[in-house]
């Protein structure tokens, strides 16, 4: 077994008891086929929520300072994670994240860029938006409907992939098909909260 599937077994058998995780539309992923998954973000433990509650396994993208610690930056390469530099256009992680496409593997993503603690979804960065015009990938929103405390349930809902040919055809802006994205997990994170 690869430290990809360990880890994900293991933060399986942690977080569903713990968070009584509840998994909405797990039927819209892809099974193959290039994805882009762009969740919401409301805390560190988001990224193996958003890889434990789907059949895909998940390539992320995590800011660079991760990796500064040879260990933990060991480890997270090993579980599918690259580094993108914050604050700027990092050309490598766009490059890698669209090979990471080209070979039809999914991309997880949380537009936001940083967490937001309040629990409302903020604006998305317009680097879901150029993966998702540079790719022909299938772009599915996820809301994570938290907050995240024990025992208490949290809900993972995955969307309907979003028709995005008609920006690809229009040569629409990045930071428009982001803004696009970003009210779709609004709507999916609405719709859910108000079914508890």
């Amino acid at each position: 077994m690869n430290l990809y599937k360990f880890g994900k077994a293991l933060c399986a058998i942690i977080f569903y008891p713990l968070y009584r995780i509840k998994v909405v539309g797990r039927e819209n992923i892809p099974k193959d086929g290039p994805v882009i998954i762009c969740s919401n973000h409301i805390s560190n433990f988001d990224p193996p929520i958003v890889g434990i509650t789907n059949n895909r396994n998940i390539y992320f993208l995590a800011k660079e300072e991760l990796f500064k610690n040879k260990l933990i930056g060991g480890i997270l390469k090993r579980v599918h994670a690259f580094p993108i530099k914050r604050g700027m256009r990092d050309r490598n992680a766009l490059r890698k994240g669209l090979d990471i496409l080209k070979q039809n593997h999914a991309l997880g993503l949380f537009p936001e860029g940083t967490r937001q603690r309040n629990g409302e979804i903020g604006k998305g960065l317009a680097g879901a938006g150029f993966f998702a015009l540079r790719s022909e990938a299938a772009i599915v929103p996820c809301a994570i409907i938290g907050p995240y405390r024990k025992f208490k349930p949290l809900k993972v809902a995955y969307g309907k992939p979003i028709d995005l040919q008609p920006y690809r055809d229009e040569k629409a802006s990045a930071q428009v098909v982001t803004d696009l994205i970003m009210e779709e997990i609004r709507q999916l994170h609405k719709i859910h909260s108000e079914k508890g």
